[in-house]
C-alpha cells in the first residue's frame, strides 16, 4: 500500500462491464513513496476528493480491497488520510 495525493479525475463512458458505475482518479504517490511512477488511474469507491492523500492498494489487493475481484483494476483507493504531516 502507498500514499497519494488525488490530483485529478478520468471520466470514461466506455470501459469493461466489470467497471461501470466506478469513479477513477489520477494519483500521485507522495515524495518518499513514488518509485518508478509519477502518476496513475485509482478506481475510488469511497469519495475521495481532488487534493485529498489517499491509501492505495496495488495488485490483487486493489481488486480485493475495492470488492471488484473479476475486474480489470491495478490500483484502488482503500482509505483517506486524515493526517499527512509526516508524508509531505
Amino acid at each position: 500500500m502507498i500514499a497519494a495525493k488525488v490530483v485529478g479525475s478520468i471520466v470514461s463512458t466506455r470501459k469493461s462491464e466489470n467497471l461501470i458505475g466506478n469513479k477513477f482518479m489520477i494519483v500521485e504517490p507522495v515524495e518518499r513513496m513514488k518509485g518508478h511512477m509519477n502518476q496513475f488511474v485509482a478506481i475510488d469507491n469511497i469519495g475521495a476528493g481532488i487534493g485529498e492523500y489517499v491509501l492505495v492498494a496495488q495488485g490483487s489487493a486493489a481488486r480485493i480491497g475495492c470488492g471488484l475481484d473479476s475486474a480489470p483494476v491495478d490500483a484502488a483507493i482503500v482509505g483517506i488520510i486524515d493526517d499527512a504531516s509526516g508524508l509531505v
